[in-house]
């Protein structure tokens, strides 16, 4: 596409744009296997020959290898430009669309070329029968019928004038509504041009690297572990697009993990580690599968893995395709599995939800975590259809398993630093003028978020808390972010409400004896205070509380659940 215009925008096929950058992003796969046979067969090659040529042919082999693992970032970069493309060509030809079903209802028509006209005149009456900068033709018909009624009523002279009034208002009213039409389509049509022609800079940007190397070794020197995002940031910024690259293709676990990496850099060097993540996986089946007997606690391990990598796979799927293009910031297959993942770019968004599942979650349920942010990003789209939002799904820690541990703060302060981390990264890279960052916490999730923000303060606009058995403070002020931008919710019939607490010497007892009991605490308790500190949905903590109907625990993201337009009314600002 090229010089987009009122008929391209209509032609244009966002759903095609789409399935040719996955097809791109899909080639990596592909460009991997050849690496990998080009080093097997050199490998070959170096046992069984030596000499002049043999260094040779082996240094030659190793560069093909190289120049190909180089071209995978660079097929990831071609996805995302694409995803971006049609992207913007939906939200462009939702606009056209709302902008035509204007001119309908006002009685306009549009032609092919994207003029707005008022409705086919009286060939006897044709003054303003031009395009939307002439008069419209409805106003002068109007005020002809007007004027006639009041000179039967009123006499000759004041039927006259009171045509000529009506007239000249009608047709004003008509000129303001063919203007607006034609406002809005115009602003359709330089939204698609616009991104039309970021894409084509963005892709020959690629096609000029093709021809003069895609990367080139990246200088000595990387962020030390835990580095801040802005140090993070400034040393990305100091290297060329083809260094960049080349830590993406070579070194895609640092680059991967790094806070203060832009979204799409993080984006591509995940990627890449998905097929080596999955292999670890099916290396620990493997390993436990010989095992003979392989005894109880052998096979809930291997359900257990099982599990991660159905959710591996269903997450890798998402991945591939599906809308808003999904971006990997994070992945580790250990343990429980942790995870991050981002619902459209936060780098270009203009509200950025982060959002902090609880206990239980893990690799296995991450598709399904992702499912309520995504519920809530609609819901936003839908209430704010021309602000950009993006969500994301932060499980970068290890989340309670067993009541016995969701009783102890210990895993919400391991995890303060991270999430930290993490929205300083977000700050850091965002593009343009700052985005409102919301952080929700979930359950265990909310403990997690209360207690980075009390530790470590979180770069946030507001904080939400939905299900939550406390956030590890007494009072919202604790929290650190702005005057009534701490929000929480309870469904009257979540059982988190009687998360009570319990003092220091009869906690152990009940935790060896009654774990459920320990965590829910005592029927009789009375008064607001949590396992975890006040209720942050009690008038008394000072933050506000928004409305949720009954469906339990986990029942916030349903979609006739009123907490689910009150967290999306929450990330817009509203």
């Amino acid at each position: 596409m090229s010089g987009v215009g009122y008929r391209q925008l209509w032609a244009a096929d966002p759903a095609g744009w789409r399935a040719a950058g996955s097809a791109w992003a899909g080639l990596t796969g592909p460009v991997h296997r050849h690496a990998d046979e080009l080093a097997g067969t050199a490998g070959r090659l170096r046992s069984g020959w030596s000499g002049a040529a043999a260094t040779a042919a082996d240094a030659r082999l190793a560069g093909l290898a190289d120049e190909l693992t180089s071209v995978a970032p660079a097929l990831i970069e071609a996805d995302q430009t694409l995803a971006e493309l049609a992207r913007q060509l939906a939200v462009a030809r939702a606009q056209l669309a709302e902008a035509v079903t204007r001119a309908e209802a006002a009685g306009l028509t549009v032609d092919r070329a994207g003029g707005v006209r008022a409705a086919p005149v009286d060939p006897a009456h044709p003054v303003g029968a031009g395009t939307a900068a002439a008069g419209p033709p409805a106003g002068t018909r109007a005020g002809t019928a007007a004027g006639s009624a009041a000179g039967t009523a009123a006499g000759s002279a004041a039927g006259t004038a009171a045509g000529s009034a009506a007239g000249t208002a009608a047709g004003s009213a008509v000129g303001v509504a063919v203007a607006g039409v034609a406002a809005a389509v115009r602003a359709a049509v330089e939204r698609a041009d616009a991104a039309d022609r970021a894409a084509a800079d963005r892709l020959a940007e690629l096609a000029r690297a093709a021809g003069t190397g895609w990367a080139s070794p990246a200088p000595p020197g990387r962020p030390a572990t835990g580095a801040s995002p802005s140090v993070v940031r400034a040393w990305w910024s100091g290297l060329t697009p083809a260094q960049r690259r080349w830590l993406v293709g070579h070194e895609p676990a640092l680059v991967g993990a790094l806070d203060g990496v832009p979204v799409a850099a993080r984006d591509q060097a995940n990627r890449l580690l998905l097929g080596a993540r999955r292999d670890e996986l099916l290396a620990e089946r493997r390993r436990l599968s010989v095992r003979v007997p392989p005894g109880p606690l052998v096979s809930v391990r291997l359900r257990a893995l099982a599990a991660r990598l159905a959710g591996l796979d269903a997450l890798t799927e998402r991945l591939a395709g599906g809308t808003p293009r999904a971006y990997l910031l994070g992945l580790d297959p250990t343990g429980e599995g942790r995870v991050v993942v981002a619902l459209d770019d936060p780098d270009h968004a203009d509200r950025v939800l982060t959002y902090v599942p609880g206990m239980t979650a893990g690799l296995d349920d991450a598709p399904g975590e992702l499912g309520r942010a995504a519920r809530v990003l609609e819901r936003c789209a839908a209430l704010a259809p021309g602000q950009r939002s993006a969500a994301v799904l932060w499980l970068d820690y290890d989340a309670p398993d067993f009541l016995t541990e969701a009783a102890s703060a210990g895993q919400a302060r391991d995890a303060g630093p991270a999430l930290h981390r993490f929205q300083e990264g977000l700050r850091a890279t965002h593009e343009g003028s700052p985005a409102r960052q919301t952080v929700l916490g979930h359950s265990y999730g909310s403990l997690v978020v209360g207690v980075a923000a009390r530790e470590h303060g979180l770069a946030a606009d507001a904080l939400m808390f939905v299900g939550s058995p406390g956030v590890g403070v007494a009072h919202a002020d604790e929290l650190g972010v702005p005057a009534g931008q701490v929000w929480a919710s309870r469904a009257p019939d979540d059982v988190i409400r009687l998360a009570r607490p319990v003092d220091e010497l009869g906690r152990p007892a009940l935790l060896g004896a009654a774990p459920l009991a320990a965590v829910l605490g005592w029927p009789d308790r009375t008064g607001h205070e949590l396992w975890f500190g006040h209720d942050p949905a009690d008038a008394g903590f000072g933050g506000r509380v928004f409305r949720s109907g009954r469906g339990g625990h986990a029942g916030y993201w349903e979609p006739d659940n009123p907490a689910l337009d009150g967290m999306a009314r929450v990330v817009l600002g509203r």
